[in-house]
C-alpha cells in the first residue's frame, strides 16, 4: 500500500511541475521568446541541424520557449510527468 500512495504522490506531483518545467529548461538551453540565445546549446543545435525546417524538431522547441506549451503541450507534458513519477515510484 505504501509504494501505491508513493507512486500516486510522485506521479501528481511530476503532473504538476513538468509544464511548468519543460518550458523553463528550454529557456535555460537557449529556446528564449526573443528567439535563439546566441552562443547557447539551443544555437549549436540549429548549427548540426542546418538547414532547420519548419515543423521541424528546432523550429517546435523555439516555439514551445517563445510562447509556451499551449493546451495539449501542458496535458501531454503533464501525462508524461506523472507516468515518468509513477514508475520512478513504483521501482524504487
Amino acid at each position: 500500500m505504501a509504494a501505491y500512495i508513493a507512486a500516486v504522490t510522485m506521479g501528481a506531483a511530476a503532473a504538476v511541475t513538468a509544464p511548468i518545467v519543460v518550458p523553463a529548461a528550454l529557456g535555460a538551453v537557449g529556446f528564449t521568446a526573443g528567439g535563439i540565445a546566441a552562443g547557447s546549446m539551443a544555437a549549436s543545435m540549429m548549427s548540426y541541424m542546418a538547414p532547420t525546417v519548419a515543423g521541424g524538431v528546432v523550429a517546435m522547441l523555439q516555439s514551445v520557449g517563445a510562447a509556451g506549451l499551449g493546451t495539449a503541450g501542458t496535458a501531454a507534458a503533464g501525462a508524461v510527468g506523472a507516468a515518468v513519477g509513477a514508475i520512478g515510484a513504483a521501482v524504487s
